[in-house]
């Protein structure tokens, strides 16, 4: 076995020296080092071999695999300098030529605003909190006093994976976990992935949501109205028109649709907006009893707003983009404009 090791050894490293270029010192490493190459071979024999002997042979092959492997890095090392040398005396290489930079990566602009959304509040005394993307039916619809066959549900074409587990419709499972674990006064948004079966100009199958709450004593919805009103000007940068128009959510009462003046087209009227010059971009309102009951709030004692607002609709009107799939197209023409 250690003439057969010792005799490959001096054969490989005859051949190598050899070499005439990359290719035969690439095809000789294969053939030798390979994991079908012949010292490999030689190397599953060892097992059958008494320890001691094993032992001593093993460090043998070791060390013959790492010579072998020097030598071939050393080769294609210099193969490689000739080459570029080659290129420069015959002028195929021009080293005058301006350097190719990579390409560089940027910040998609769903990621970038949610992150604008996400630093408002941060600054106006709120925190992040997260929470599962498949999420119990309790948490999404019952705790949120949506149970089951109520016509509420018919609003949200859901992903089911079974009768008690889905893809969340919503953030608002976030609202119920949390406030299972802590006590008022409690200021929080909960960012993330949602799920519909929806798709057209404005709507996908997965977006992403911010949903916000706030609970304590006194709280009314002119606290939620102000909060909103900043929230949205801040978002913008400018006074922009907003209406609130009565609405209905199971989980709110009294609740809101929260409107603001396109900025695609200045309130004239575009396929974004359905020609109505207003775009519908957050829901929101006072929670409900109910849902206070569920995670055990005297509601006579307290009382809280929450919204949902969905990134990719404000990040439509803050660029000026008509059609909501261009964010998930992955067109570098379309990214590398942010």
């Amino acid at each position: 076995m250690r003439e057969r090791l010792e005799q490959l050894e001096e054969d490989a490293l005859r051949k190598l020296s050899a070499a005439a270029d990359k290719d035969i010192v690439t095809e000789l490493k294969v053939r030798y080092l390979g994991r079908k190459g012949e010292l490999t071979s030689i190397t599953r024999e060892l097992s059958k071999l008494p320890e001691d002997e094993r032992r001593s042979l093993g460090k043998l092959t070791n060390d013959i695999k790492k010579r072998l492997e020097e030598k071939i890095t050393t080769l294609l090392n210099d193969f490689s300098v000739k080459e570029q040398e080659d290129s420069l005396k015959s002028g195929i290489l021009d080293i005058t030529l301006p350097g190719r930079r990579p390409p560089l990566g940027r910040i998609h602009p769903v990621t970038r605003v949610m992150g604008e959304v996400e630093e408002i509040f941060l600054g106006l005394g709120f925190e992040v909190a997260e929470g599962p993307e498949v999420e119990l039916d309790y948490y999404n619809f019952e705790a949120l006093n949506i149970p089951k066959d109520h016509p509420a549900r018919d609003m949200q074409d859901t992903f089911y994976i079974d009768n008690e587990i889905l893809l969340r419709t919503h953030t608002s499972p976030v609202q119920i976990r949390y406030m299972k674990t802590c006590r008022p006064p409690l200021r929080v948004i909960a960012p993330g992935k949602v799920y519909r079966r929806d798709s057209d100009l404005s709507h996908t199958p997965m977006f992403h949501q911010v949903e916000g709450f706030m609970v304590d004593e006194g709280i009314t919805f002119g606290d939620l109205k102000g909060l909103l009103i900043v929230f949205l000007q801040s978002l913008f940068y400018k006074d922009i028109g907003i209406r609130f128009r009565p609405s209905f959510f199971p989980l709110t009462e009294p609740s809101a649709e929260v409107d603001i003046r396109c900025l695609i087209c200045e309130g004239k009227g575009c396929r974004v907006c359905k020609d109505s010059g207003w775009l519908e971009i957050l829901g929101a309102g006072m929670i409900h009893p109910e849902v206070f009951n569920s995670v055990d709030y005297d509601s006579t004692k307290y009382s809280g707003f929450a919204f949902g607002v969905g990134i990719e609709r404000i990040t439509m009107l803050k660029f000026g983009i008509d059609d909501i799939r261009l964010f998930f197209e992955n067109d570098l023409r379309f990214l590398e404009q942010f």
